[in-house]
């Protein structure tokens, strides 16, 4: 049969064109309508920027609440897309079953097995949660629908996927790195994270790298905060930069289900949780002999009790820094970096961390729940001698003593590599070694973590 074309002007073709018209015209494009959303600010996450007080809880728990503070927020509440694929009472969701309800298109057609529970579990065909069962492919895809439904949709949503960690990049990579280059807008919560924190799941559940996978990412913007005020604080910039100003990035937070008091918001800590680090405590200055601990996540509390343990029994002072991002300082790093080769004839910009840490003249100390790439991440913009503890090899279960002990990131271990570092400096004689292992009872022929 011969190739069949109506004319110009024949009904057919003015249908088609008219139809192809409706749907944006021929050619691709996204079309985005910026919608102005009364956002709320800091001081809404007043439950969490004020601290536990007495009480004990997880960054996970200190997550929810920030979750449950935008959910019932008049402006931006009903534009909450809370996605989990399996673990809503793992993450302590439950109270939101009843409040918000899981969306089902068809209602709920039987009796759950909690049903005599006060946060049962509750589905409706207006349910505003996504439970999508153990399927991390299905969740992040869900994810993906939302975060980019601004410009697919000309509808603002903001996508909140809670997960496993280890069950995050690790499995879903290829979707999140799709998610960038579809600039998705929105927050990916890894529960449950660090190598050491999640404690009793071993191999399969023990996430030590998700943070070095986020970076590969270009518009991912990767925090790992211990106390819930920085939650707070990262959750409403994010907000700000992706629903406000519009950028075409998204957030990757990682939180612990370790439990423990959390302070409240230092005054004037706000930029460098956003920028990736701030001084957390500063140790006594009238000593010569000074280090400078940073860490993030469930391990910076055993910084701050190794600067105890130094000042108490070695005499050393030690400022304890929270390194809420390693990625954002070297990423800051690389910009300033490449700035300054293109500017030889202007003044030099010096990274964030450098400028931080340059104030004291001191060796530097990581120690992180992730290996120790991670907080090699920002090894070529630290001014002074530097040491990197982190949790190199696979996980394995056990109490958090022992294996922060095996993977050698706890309060003796970061003591330890802080007196080397001095003895490296000239500022101890190399004896003081030798007598610290014995005294932090730590055993040096243990095997290395990474051949185990």
């Amino acid at each position: 049969m011969p190739f069949y074309r109506p004319a110009d002007d024949s009904e057919e073709i003015r249908y088609l064109k008219q139809r192809r018209e409706d749907l944006g015209g021929s050619l691709p494009a996204r079309r985005v309508v910026r919608e102005s959303l009364d956002l709320p600010a800091l001081d809404a996450f007043s439950s969490v920027t004020k601290g536990s007080g007495d009480r004990e809880i997880s960054t996970t728990m200190a997550f929810v609440r920030v979750l449950q503070t935008l959910c019932r927020d008049k402006q931006v509440g009903k534009r909450i897309v809370p996605i989990v694929p399996d673990e809503a009472r793992t993450f302590g969701m439950e109270g939101m079953f009843r409040q918000l309800g899981i969306y089902s298109p068809v209602g709920q057609l039987y009796e759950p097995q909690d049903a005599d529970q006060l946060a049962f579990y509750k589905e409706s065909k207006d349910g505003q949660i996504l439970e999508e069962g153990i399927t991390e492919a299905g969740s992040m895809s869900s994810w993906v629908a939302a975060a980019t439904s601004y410009a697919n949709h000309q509808t603002t949503l903001i996508p909140f996927y809670i997960f496993y960690s280890m069950f995050g990049f690790q499995r879903i990579m290829d979707l999140a790195w799709a998610a960038g280059d579809m600039r998705a807008r929105g927050f990916l919560i890894g529960g449950t994270a660090g190598r050491t924190t999640l404690n009793g799941e071993g191999l399969q559940h023990q996430d030590g790298h998700s943070h070095l996978l986020a970076d590969c990412i270009p518009n991912c913007r990767a925090y790992d905060p211990t106390f819930g005020y920085e939650i707070a604080v990262i959750v409403q910039d994010g907000l700000r930069r992706m629903y406000d100003e519009g950028e075409d990035i998204f957030y990757y937070l990682t939180c612990e289900n370790e439990n423990y008091a959390h302070p409240e918001l230092p005054e004037g800590a706000e930029d460098g949780i956003k920028r990736g680090m701030y001084r957390l405590r500063q140790g006594d200055k009238r000593k010569k002999k000074r280090v400078q601990l940073l860490s993030c996540g469930s391990i910076l509390r055993e910084a701050m009790a190794a600067a105890d343990l130094l000042e108490s029994e070695y005499k050393v002072a030690a400022d304890v820094w929270s390194v809420t991002s390693f990625t954002e300082l070297r990423r800051d790093g690389l910009d300033c970096d490449r700035w300054n080769l293109l500017h030889p004839d202007e003044e030099p910009r010096d990274p964030f961390v450098t400028t931080q840490l340059a104030e004291v003249d001191a060796p530097v100390i990581t120690a992180t729940d992730y290996i120790k790439t991670y907080g090699d991440l920002i090894r070529p913009w630290v001014p002074h001698t530097y040491n990197v503890l982190g949790t190199d090899g696979f996980g394995r279960s056990d109490t958090r003593e022992a294996l922060r002990d095996f993977f050698e990131v706890d309060r003796r271990w970061i003591t330890l590599a802080a007196l080397q570092s001095l003895v490296k400096d000239g500022m101890l004689e190399r004896k003081v070694l030798a007598k610290a292992i014995k005294d932090l009872d730590i055993n040096p022929d243990k095997p290395n973590p990474v051949t185990v």
